[in-house]
């Protein structure tokens, strides 16, 4: 028996409504790094009108949380070890709030992503931690029941995200979407240090891989500047861009070396040996870049160009977890009968032909039929996400299934942020090139434009009013399309998983995170 288990064994456990309070106060801790993942989506827009940016450059704030999250999950083990797994939850939980506060209270976008890429980094931990420690806490016949309610707060806090988002910026302001992390921040560190540091582990002084760690956060951070600058920069007609281009290559190539050949790499790649594992990896990378991506979209929209609101839009987008929630238990069920790779073939397909199905909207769509294409989508959601984590993990060898967990996590959370910086880019350019091609063909024979001037408007008014209508159904042609490319992107998700072999056994997904 491990001195982290005799520690346990011989320490007083919680018990009653002390242990419904940890568990409580963990889910608290989860949900509010999930939360932050979706909140700012509808906020985009008020950020950067606030704070005197572009669409494009306020969904920095987006993916600057998104990858410094990512960053920090392969550290965790390490820390933890390191540390002890209590004091870094209970420090990473103080340093979110603080961090949470200098972001609301940022005077400019510079230093709101900074003060986010910070929030990421204090973030990262608090997910597996607060799962890892919820199963420490209770016995373990309960832990079924400690699972189930970490991975509801999972589920229900990108629903609400967008909702609170929306609603905030629009009976507040956007920096409450940031403050209100605060007292919760506290509670959950002040109470949380008080009951669960009877559970800490014991230290261990180990090794990290900071060769690994350099690498890694210099071609991640290289390339998904790349991403978020390239378009406003002119892409590789800038010196900047292709610098940032060559060193992402240089440092993904190193990366790559170093970590296949240390012996306790800070990343696992030879996970990737296993075909299922790969597969899967490939799977989730393509079809929750697509789904993330499109939910980004989605709100800036629905904002900018089609009249709502942000709380609007946060409605909106919140539709696609309603159904996802009702349907996860039937996924789950599902998932220990039938072949996995089958009803993530269905989970994918479904998102894919929903957002082909999205392909054919119009400037005058209601509330309802946008929504209603969200709402059914939705059921997609859990086919796809649990049997996948549950595929991928049985591909691997059991005392391998941590660190690919982990692995897949990173990746997963590192496609949706790319995929954020790829849209907002290919949409922004397509709407350039949609309003190019239709000023050309608009009114060649000036018929509408003499109609408009013979009515009483004056030759600048028409002409604005024309410009208006031509950048309308540019955005809703872009708008169009980049769904399209999702949809496709979902196809080719759904055909790859075929390819991973029939899983011969059942994983344990509580590493999965």
């Amino acid at each position: 028996m491990s001195a982290a288990h005799q520690q346990t064994s011989s320490i007083q456990p919680l018990e009653g409504g002390q242990l419904v309070l940890a568990a409580l106060l963990l889910a608290a801790a989860n949900f509010i790094v999930v939360l932050d993942t979706t909140i700012a989506n509808v906020s985009v827009p008020n950020i950067a009108g606030g704070l005197g940016a572009s669409a494009s450059q306020g969904t920095l704030v987006i993916t600057s949380y998104a990858v410094a999250e990512a960053i920090t999950v392969p550290l965790t083990g390490w820390l933890a070890n390191r540390f002890g797994t209590v004091r870094v939850f209970i420090t990473s939980m103080v340093l979110f709030g603080l961090f949470s506060v200098l972001c609301g209270l940022a005077p400019s976008l510079g230093a709101l992503v900074v003060f986010r890429i910070m929030q990421g980094l204090a973030g990262g931990p608090l997910m597996p931690l607060s799962q890892t420690i919820l199963l420490r806490i209770f016995p373990k016949e309960k832990a079924p029941m400690a699972i189930g309610l970490w991975s509801m707060t999972t589920l229900v806090a990108p629903i609400l995200g967008p909702v609170l988002g929306g609603k905030i910026c629009d009976q507040l302001s956007w920096h409450y979407i940031f403050l209100i992390n605060a007292p919760i921040a506290a509670a959950c560190a002040y109470f949380g240090w008080q009951m669960l540091k009877r559970y800490e582990t014991e230290i261990l002084k180990t090794k990290i891989d900071a060769v690994g760690l350099g690498l890694l956060i210099i071609w991640i951070s290289a390339l998904q500047i790349m991403l978020d600058e390239g378009r406003d920069l002119d892409w590789f007609a800038s010196t900047e861009i292709t610098v940032l281009a060559i060193v992402a290559a240089i440092g993904f190539a190193a990366f790559m070396i170093w970590e296949l050949t240390e012996k306790q790499p800070i990343v696992d790649l030879r996970v990737f040996r296993h075909r299922g594992y790969t597969m899967s990896v490939l799977t989730i990378s393509l079809a929750f870049g697509a789904f993330f991506g499109s939910t980004v979209l989605t709100p800036q929209w629905l904002q900018t160009y089609m009249g709502y609101t942000a709380t609007q839009a946060g409605y909106v987008t919140a539709l696609s977890g309603v159904l996802a929630v009702i349907a996860a238990p039937f996924a789950a069920k599902l998932s220990a009968k039938w072949d996995p790779r089958a009803l993530v073939f269905f989970g994918v397909v479904w998102l894919g032909a929903f957002t082909l199905l999205r392909t054919d909207a119009t400037t005058e769509m209601t509330f309802w039929q946008i929504g209603s294409l969200l709402l059914l989508q939705g059921v997609g959601l859990p086919f796809f996400f649990v049997p996948l984590t549950g595929l991928a993990l049985s591909s691997v060898d059991e005392p391998e299934t941590a660190s690919a967990a982990g692995l897949m996590n990173f990746v997963r959370t590192v496609s949706g942020a790319f995929a954020t910086s790829l849209v907002t880019t290919v949409w922004g350019n397509q709407i350039t090139r949609n309003h190019a091609e239709l000023a050309g063909l608009t009114d060649a024979s000036g018929d509408t434009m003499r109609m408009m001037t013979e009515s009483g408007m004056a030759m600048d008014q028409a002409r604005a009013m024309l410009d208006q209508l031509v950048q309308a159904q540019s955005v809703m042609l872009a708008t169009n399309q980049v769904f399209l490319w999702a949809g496709l992107a979902f196809i080719l998700a759904a055909t790859a998983i075929w390819f991973a072999p029939k899983p011969t056994r059942v994983a344990d997904t509580s590493a999965a995170h």
